[in-house]
């Protein structure tokens, strides 16, 4: 029984990291390619200046342009797997300065 326990938290803990939201690698997949830049408008990535006052609009109202699409930018960007939740993660991680 104790064999049972610690295999199925072991296949847990793999489950966790397989389904683990990798912010860094989305970014680089889904966002880079305008963000990196600022392409078109696009708000540079990791440039607190040029995402406040877009911040400021709220972060429903960024999820939504995200969704629906916005000037140059596709409706969903470039992440279409990408949930709401993702979507602010990944909007948090390009609004902050880089570490």
């Amino acid at each position: 029984m104790k064999k049972l326990a610690v295999m199925a938290a072991a296949v847990a803990a793999m489950s966790a990291n397989v389904n683990a939201f990798d912010v860094d690698a989305k970014y680089k997949q889904a966002c880079a390619a305008c963000h990196a830049m600022a392409v078109a408008g696009a708000p540079k990535a990791f440039d607190k200046a040029a995402w406040e006052p877009r911040l400021a609009l709220g972060m429903d109202a960024l999820v939504a342009s995200v969704t629906n699409g916005k000037g140059a930018m596709p409706p969903r960007g470039l992440c279409m797997d990408c949930t709401p939740d993702q979507y602010k993660q990944l909007i948090n991680y390009m609004a902050a300065p880089k570490q």
